[in-house]
């Protein structure tokens, strides 16, 4: 292998942008699945070419678009997605990728319906998209990354994740889930409603067939 001007990541980082353990690795490396560089102190590291061809887009002639995604729930957060932005512009600097796109939006983790959020994936089944870099998986989406990530594979887009835990506020977890809890409160709240009103409907009907009930 050739590794003049390669950006190195250790075994442990690397493991976590792909979201497995460094045994995992070290098997992969052993079975020839995915070979480490080797320094000439014989300690292994990785390269973000690499991931790139693991994830299946690490191909020369790809131009597709690199695009930095930060997100934070209200504009009250102005300073946080400033930081979020100049943290990711950072590390991609670090790393020599190139970003083509910044994005800041604005919004719950939990809202499927944030419109720059929407445009990013419609870029990414227009097949415009090669990489996405966010900070932490919920600065995406709250739930279900798993599948947003599967979706974006089909793609041919990959998502690089930081994991920056500090740019992922507690915070807007604890609105997050207090949204739900309000959501379905409302929820038990209206059904109740309803049944409260089928059962005066009922003891209606059980008048009215009895003639029991006054005329009005």
């Amino acid at each position: 292998m050739n590794t003049s001007n390669i950006t190195n990541y250790k075994p442990s980082d690397f493991a976590k942008l792909l979201g497995v353990s460094v045994k995992t690795l070290q098997r992969w490396d052993r079975e020839g699945i995915l070979k480490a560089y080797r320094t000439p102190t014989d300690r292994r590291f990785y390269t973000y070419d690499q991931y790139l061809q693991f994830k299946g887009v690490g191909k020369e002639d790809d131009t597709r678009l690199v695009v930095i995604y930060a997100r934070v729930s209200t504009r009250g957060q102005k300073d946080d997605l400033k930081n979020q932005v100049s943290f990711l512009q950072t590390f991609c600097n670090t790393r020599g990728i190139i970003v083509d796109q910044c994005i800041e939006d604005y919004g719950s983790g939990l809202n499927y319906n944030r419109k720059r959020w929407n445009e990013l994936l419609t870029q990414v089944m227009e097949r415009k998209v090669k990489t996405i870099v966010v900070a932490h998986k919920d600065r995406f989406i709250r739930f279900g990354y798993d599948w947003f990530e599967s979706f974006c594979e089909r793609f041919d887009t990959s998502i690089l994740v930081v994991n920056n835990e500090d740019l992922s506020p507690q915070e807007e977890l604890v609105e997050d889930i207090v949204s739900i809890l309000h959501v379905f409160s409302c929820r038990l709240h209206g059904l109740r409603k309803y049944k409260k009103l089928i059962k005066e409907d009922e003891d209606i009907a059980e008048e009215l067939q009895d003639g029991t009930r006054p005329n009005k």
